[in-house]
């Protein structure tokens, strides 16, 4: 019971139950991308994803980025992009996280490159 009121009320957790009929009658999948995430439009136009985990809408990778948001480019057909050695997977926003960018992160000292004159 508690899992159906989730569906109908709790958008920030999975797709409602709206989110669902509106897919199950008037979407078509155009594809999917690496992380699991299903991308639907429907005749008049519109598109969406369904995301696989947690709704965050930095997960959509760059390859998707484009055709969600109505961009024309060279790759807007071609989501099976080929990646190069040297290209690193994509990654949600690592903000708040144990994985985000702090410049004094382990603790070192801060050396810096030059002296005060007020010493």
């Amino acid at each position: 019971m508690l899992t159906l009121l989730k569906k109908i009320f709790v958008w920030w957790n999975q797709e409602t139950l709206g989110t669902k009929l509106k897919t199950l009658f008037f979407g078509k999948l155009v594809g999917t991308d690496s992380t699991g995430n299903k991308y639907y439009e429907s005749k008049d136009g519109k598109r969406w994803v369904i995301y696989s985990d947690e709704i965050d809408a930095s997960k959509i990778p760059n390859e998707w980025y484009s055709w969600i948001h109505f961009t024309k480019n060279k790759i807007e057909n071609n989501h099976d992009l080929k990646k190069y050695d040297w290209q690193k997977p994509h990654q949600s926003n690592q903000t708040g996280t144990s994985n985000a960018y702090h410049p004094n992160k382990n603790n070192e000292d801060i050396k810096k490159k030059y002296t005060t004159w007020k010493s």
